[in-house]
């Protein structure tokens, strides 16, 4: 499963809880005031529409990559994704999916920048870790 987040909306230090290098970290305001003073854009949030074009792009994607993608949820703020392992890395994978992603929303005319750096990555050896990471995803569906 990875999950990544559009640009400006979930910094290090948020009261949500935040994620570095697979660990997680509770709100810190004072370093979450000193992410925010270093932003160059305002935050991304996607609307209806660019959700569904981030959703249909990975979709596709995915299909013409013939990798199996098991859930996929696209928020206003983040996107999470359970696939199948492909044989490649996770860094391109990651690197495949939001470039393909960015990519469709700029052909609709969507100019900005759309993602943050980095990504959360949680690995499923088995079928119960697997069924726990498509149960969280399929929740989160909007």
């Amino acid at each position: 499963m990875v999950t990544w987040t559009t640009y400006g909306t979930w910094l290090q230090g948020d009261e949500r809880g935040w994620v570095k290098k697979g660990t997680v970290y509770g709100g810190n305001a004072a370093l979450r005031g000193a992410n925010k003073g270093g932003e160059k854009e305002k935050p991304v949030r996607l609307r209806k529409r660019e959700k569904e074009i981030v959703r249909e792009a990975i979709c596709r994607k995915a299909e013409a990559l013939g990798e199996k993608m098991f859930a996929i949820s696209v928020w206003s703020n983040h996107v999470h994704i359970v696939l199948g392992y492909s044989g490649r890395p996770i860094e391109e994978t990651v690197r495949i999916y939001k470039n393909t992603a960015s990519a469709a929303l700029c052909k609709s005319g969507f100019e900005r920048r759309v993602w943050t750096k980095g990504y959360d990555k949680r690995f499923c050896f088995d079928e119960k870790s697997l069924m726990k990471r498509i149960k969280y995803v399929e929740g989160h569906k909007q």
